[in-house]
């Protein structure tokens, strides 16, 4: 099991950056993808970002493309989202995620553990 805690959520105006991270313990860091997923209030969650074990090969939603940056440091078991450009529709609680194994599967299924969130809010 994979214990896992966000932080660096908060208020920003529209056009601003933000960067979350994502602190895991438990198994070991480097055998597992991550990602990041967001839900807004009234909507299902949905997937965002998702890194493989090495940072080889990363993944985005479409509208979130160029304008975040997923990375993992596996000598600190710390995973991060730079948010820049936001916009209003960014607004969520956003998720991190552990994989159920070493390569992304982009899709809720794939990931096994979850964090208790932290909310971004934009403002127009």
């Amino acid at each position: 099991q994979v214990q896992l805690v966000e932080s660096g959520g908060g208020l920003v105006q529209a056009g601003g950056s933000l960067r979350l991270s994502c602190a895991a313990s438990g198994r070991t860091f480097s055998s597992y993808a991550m990602g990041w997923f967001r839900q807004a209030p009234g909507k299902e969650r949905e997937f965002v970002a998702a890194i493989s074990w090495n940072g080889g090969s990363t993944y985005y939603l479409g509208s979130v493309k160029g304008r975040f940056t997923i990375s993992r440091d596996n000598a600190k078991n710390t995973m991060y989202l730079q948010m820049n450009s936001l916009k209003p529709e960014d607004t969520a609680v956003y998720y991190c995620a552990a994989g159920r194994t070493s390569v992304v599967v982009p899709a809720a299924s794939g990931f096994g553990s979850w964090g208790q969130g932290t909310q971004v809010t934009v403002s127009s």
